[in-house]
């Protein structure tokens, strides 16, 4: 019974030997993402300008980025477990402060700084474990777990973060609700890091040392050692810019056609249930037609244009909930198109996979930066319709950027999958 388990996941693409750090990034980013649908509202409610709101989430956006591509090689360098343990004291402690001073008193200046130091902590939980993720797993079955990863980093994020507030902000009060979230983390910690018994290594070669500066410097050298890693960042920076502009001012927009910050919480759980849901099916996807083909029609094309959907819809049809999900729901969908991302950004070097993730990272960390920042400076002289073509626009030049991103000769997706096979033959089923 227990060969039978391991097949099923080595066949469904989850590395079975970090199953438990899979459930634990769940629960962890349920509880990060239980503000995101409706601190930007409460904030104005409180007498504060959507300026101030913006620069609030830009600032938690830049320690987010500083964050993400620190996760990279400071999980290679010192390992996922320190890393991720360091994430979680940081996210406790910006929390406690941020809740307990900053909005208890409504004090700006303190919000500002603890919801930056709150900001370090999910990227060096999540991202370091996906680090690992890139160490331990066939490249054949790559596009596949990375999916996996992204359908439970979402899921808490963004569904169970989005459904859980909309029950607890009515049932326990705006604050407590955020006070509850260093419970769900805490539990989301449990699983990753005490029941995860998984090991982790580099596979440096035996007499080879590296220093930990050098290890760090990484970071930065590998953009010029192989400049598509540098691409593989900036439509990772555009993929999911749209996500954090929208919260700061779609709310808003919509409440203009009587979609109410329930209902709009609601939208926002329902547009990435259907995100986790084609995580992994982008992942098998990717690994089929092409991790480049992947990105570049469902993820840069079908997102630019859903983007526009999203916005234009609620005029079309005088504010219909149904109109507008379904909307969410097609660019949700097709979000996910940039899942192949984080298999084929890794795959580009042989070695240095985590200098490689770092610059992925800080491309998955800026846009929590990029988008409240995009939303405070142009908002005011080009409105909301200007924001969204921007958006729009942006997912355009991703997939143009895409055609770039190419595996060297002698590294195809085909190739890898081939040897993949051939390594593994006498070892059970190919997943």
């Amino acid at each position: 019974m227990m060969y039978e388990n391991s097949s099923l996941l080595t066949k469904v693409g989850l590395p079975k030997t970090l199953t438990w750090g899979y459930l634990g990034i769940l629960i962890f980013m349920m509880g990060d993402g239980v503000e995101q649908g409706w601190l930007s509202p409460y904030l104005l409610s409180h007498n504060m300008h959507i300026e101030q709101s913006a620069a609030l989430f830009t600032v938690y956006g830049v320690t987010i980025a500083i964050s993400s591509w620190l996760s990279g090689v400071l999980a290679e360098t010192f390992g996922p477990r320190k890393s991720m343990l360091a994430g979680l004291l940081l996210y406790i402690i910006g929390t406690v402060g941020f809740v307990g001073f900053g909005m208890a008193n409504l004090n700006y200046p303190i919000m500002l700084i603890t919801y930056a130091i709150r900001g370090f902590g999910y990227p060096l939980f999540a991202y370091s474990f996906l680090v690992w993720i890139t160490y331990k797993t066939p490249k054949a079955m790559l596009g596949r777990a990375v999916g996996w990863f992204w359908f439970v980093f979402t899921g808490g994020l963004n569904v169970l973060g989005a459904y859980y507030s909309s029950w607890a902000i009515e049932k326990l009060g705006y604050q407590n609700t955020l006070w509850s979230s260093i419970f769900w983390v805490a539990l989301g910690a449990l699983f990753a890091l005490v029941f995860n018994k998984e090991s982790f290594n580099t596979h440096q070669p035996q007499g080879q040392t590296t220093s930990k500066k050098e290890e760090l410097l990484k970071g930065f050298t590998i953009i010029k050692a192989e400049p598509k890693v540098l691409l593989g960042g900036i439509v990772r920076i555009i993929n999911t810019t749209a996500q954090f502009a929208f919260p700061v001012f779609l709310p808003i927009y919509m409440a203009q056609f009587n979609i109410s910050t329930k209902e709009w919480l609601q939208i926002w759980g329902t547009i990435f249930t259907a995100n986790i849901a084609f995580n992994l099916i982008f992942g098998f996807v990717g690994d089929r037609l092409g991790w480049r083909n992947t990105i570049i029609w469902f993820g840069g094309i079908g997102c630019g244009l859903t983007t526009l959907l999203i916005f234009y819809i609620p005029a079309w049809t005088q504010g219909s909930y149904w109109a507008v999900m379904l909307a969410g729901v097609l660019w949700g969908a097709l979000l996910a198109g940039y899942v192949p991302l984080s298999a084929l950004v890794p795959s580009l070097v042989e070695k240095d996979k985590g200098a490689a993730m770092a610059i992925l990272n800080l491309g998955a960390g800026l846009p929590v930066f990029v988008g409240p920042a995009l939303v405070g400076l142009f908002i005011s002289t080009i409105g909301n319709a200007g924001i969204i073509w921007i958006l729009a626009i942006l997912y355009f030049i991703s997939a143009l950027l895409t055609l770039f991103i190419t595996l060297p000769k002698n590294k195809t997706q085909i190739e890898t999958r081939k040897l993949y096979v051939n390594e593994n033959i006498n070892n059970g089923p190919l997943p």
